[in-house]
């Protein structure tokens, strides 16, 4: 049980969303005929995100690994506004394991900020 709650799938889940941005942009970049233009702006905005993500939830991987509380309450964040994305474009996409990393990578981070020591108690002692 240990493993499988493990504070590394958030490398799992930052290398999921960054490499599935990269393959997004190459793929829409292969497939554009034409000039630079709204549209093609618009795709190329949808890799990024999910690039920016796998960047933001490995920084919190790094943060978890130190046992910084705030790396989880941003991975949380994180993941919840990727299952939004995903639900958004559900009708298009169906991102299953997209949503499951994501929801995995959740109670995975509700599990490490119980375990953290807790940032504010530590503050209060400083005074």
């Amino acid at each position: 049980m240990k493993i499988i709650l493990s504070i590394h799938w958030a490398l799992i889940a930052s290398l999921w969303y960054f490499g599935n941005g990269v393959l997004h942009d190459v793929f829409v970049l292969i497939q554009h005929k034409g000039k630079y233009d709204r549209e093609l702006l618009r795709l190329l905005m949808d890799g990024h995100v999910l690039m920016l993500s796998g960047a933001v939830v490995f920084m919190c991987w790094l943060m978890m690994l130190s046992k910084i509380q705030c790396g989880g309450v941003i991975s949380i964040i994180v993941a919840g506004f990727m299952i939004v994305y995903c639900l958004m474009i559900f009708p298009f996409l169906k991102s299953f394991v997209t949503m499951a990393i994501s929801i995995l990578l959740i109670i995975v981070s509700i599990k490490a900020i119980q375990n953290f020591p807790n940032i504010y108690n530590i503050m209060k002692n400083y005074k």
